[in-house]
């Protein structure tokens, strides 16, 4: 049986942004955590944390040196997400595409599914 495509995937941008934050931690850390919160005028965001260990059920997406656990809880509205890293003039962070969004709020910091 084949293996199964990880429930995200990770942008070579986003994992070398990763790997910078993880050198720079103040603790050891393993990657980053993600997951979602009611928050906004539209239901969800984004919630990105340090991971300093693997919980139960978490699963774990790796690229090119870059680990980001995903909250269990999180994993429905994350399938099939490129997490990606912009920097621009006026701004810089992480970006999420993803497939499940039906809508955003006018400021972009939540959306709803």
């Amino acid at each position: 049986m084949p293996a199964l495509p990880p429930p995200m995937t990770i942008t070579a941008a986003a994992a070398a942004r990763i790997r910078r934050l993880m050198d720079n931690a103040t603790t050891p850390v393993l990657g980053l955590r993600i997951g979602v919160k009611t928050q906004g005028c539209s239901g969800f965001s984004y919630k990105i944390e340090y991971a300093e260990e693997q919980r139960n059920f978490e699963e774990v997406v790796e690229h090119d040196g870059a680990k980001i656990f995903i909250d269990p809880a999180a994993t429905m509205f994350l399938i099939g997400s490129e997490m990606d890293y912009v920097e621009d003039k006026l701004q810089s962070g992480f970006v999420f595409r993803n497939p499940n969004e039906k809508g955003r709020c006018g400021c972009g910091e939540s959306f709803h599914v």
